[in-house]
């Protein structure tokens, strides 16, 4: 009786700590080749150069059969305990922010707010996971089918962590909802799946990160060979990620007298109950560098939730 009582007790508890465990975040959107397929695209300069990116708010305005896609998937999703983030919400509320932004000013000079593309950029829905849906409807005669692909993309990594794809049964229905739940229902139960089994993953080791490191070129006599109690700064800030990470995890992929960079870096998923991402673990490590004995000044870059630059050496 003991061999079974323990090893179900062990399964109740690993369930109900899973379930008390906060949920990564997930939102439902079009695929890039969808959205360039139907012309829901605009252009956008990142970083000096420009770059063609999908155009979430004309689609959505523009497309019924998208919208019933989306609502379709939370659904599904929701039913087995994935409550999505909707993508009509997210930008509806970007906007607003857009629009008070637009008429603050400050009380003594009156003086708009400064803000810079990278800003906007990074103004957008903070979703954890990216499900990406493609889709195409297929007719043979009176029937019609659904030929649709699902990713699930990590928006820290850029990683695909799960995936389901095939055509549903010819049906004569005519609704694209119907037809989406028909092609997809025998793949969601492998789909959701691989999806608890990549939160499992990073409730264990963390989230995956990318850190990079770059002195200025400002003719300071500091880089990443400068000494410290006998200890030159790179060595000092590779032995802080050691300390940092989630089970010392991290890959040091380049290191030179001017440029760090630091990938797979696993960081914990909160700090101190507030969700963490790069930005606020690059923060961390520079508020280690502003204290004695290296007295460093640096400024911190946001490329994404998941990657992040700390400028070493001037803000």
């Amino acid at each position: 009786m003991r061999r079974i009582l323990f090893p179900l007790l062990a399964l109740f508890l690993s369930v109900d700590m899973f379930s008390q465990a906060k949920l990564p975040k997930l939102m439902v959107v079009p695929s890039d080749v969808w959205c360039v397929e139907h012309h829901f695209v605009d252009t956008v300069e990142v970083f000096g150069q420009v770059e063609v990116i999908p155009d979430y708010k004309k689609a959505l305005q523009s497309s019924r059969e998208l919208m019933a896609v989306i609502s379709k998937i939370n659904v599904l999703m929701a039913d087995r305990g994935f409550p999505l983030q909707d993508l009509s919400q997210a930008i509806r509320s970007i906007q607003r922010i857009d629009q008070e932004n637009s008429v603050l000013r400050t009380k003594e000079s009156g003086a708009g707010l400064a803000e810079s593309p990278l800003d906007r950029l990074r103004r957008t829905a903070k979703a954890d996971i990216i499900l990406e849906v493609d889709w195409g409807i297929n007719q043979t005669g009176p029937k019609r089918s659904v030929t649709y692909n699902l990713r699930g993309l990590d928006a820290y990594s850029n990683k695909q962590v799960a995936g389901a794809e095939g055509t549903g049964a010819p049906s004569f229905s005519a609704e694209l909802p119907i037809l989406i739940e028909e092609a997809v229902m025998n793949h969601m139960d492998n789909f959701t799946a691989q999806l608890r089994q990549h939160f499992d993953d990073i409730l264990a080791k963390g989230r995956e990160t990318i850190i990079e490191l770059q002195i200025p070129d400002n003719g300071q006599d500091l880089d990443f060979e400068t000494e410290f109690n006998d200890k030159e700064l790179g060595e000092v800030i590779t032995q802080w990620m050691v300390d940092n990470t989630v089970e010392k995890r991290f890959s040091k992929s380049e290191s030179t007298e001017n440029y760090l960079l630091f990938e797979q870096v696993r960081i914990p998923l909160y700090n101190k109950g507030t969700p963490l991402d790069a930005d606020g673990f690059a923060r961390q490590l520079r508020n280690y560098l502003r204290k004695a004995p290296y007295r460093i000044n640096c400024k911190v870059v946001n490329r994404g939730l998941g990657r992040c630059l700390l400028i070493v050496g001037e803000k």
